[in-house]
């Protein structure tokens, strides 16, 4: 008689879990799938976003400057190398910048 017992509590707790993600966690649209986290205003160019892009990417070379200088051994290499990894991106996005700029 415990095994049947087990077997209905078993499937009541599936039967539950799957009302829960039914109504908790419904299955995305292919339109929310779609929108992206953010988007840039209307009328932004790619220069702009660019140029914002590389902004960004210098404070946070110096935010990771600035957190290895406080830190020592293995976390400190590994914050230097993500500075290391923001500047060159930085430098590939200035690149870009200044060969678009030198092709108009």
């Amino acid at each position: 008689m415990n095994i049947s017992k087990e077997t209905e509590t078993d499937l009541d707790e599936e039967a539950a879990r799957r009302a829960l993600d039914f109504y908790l966690n419904p299955t995305p649209t292919p339109r929310d799938l779609e929108r992206s986290l953010w988007t840039l205003r209307e009328g932004v160019s790619n220069a702009q976003a660019s140029e914002h892009a590389m902004a960004l990417l210098r404070c946070a070379a110096a935010t990771a400057q600035e957190t290895g200088n406080h830190l020592q051994g293995t976390t400190r290499e590994v914050v230097f190398a993500l500075m290391h990894m923001i500047n060159m991106a930085r430098a590939l996005l200035e690149q870009c910048h200044a060969t678009e700029k030198a092709t108009s």
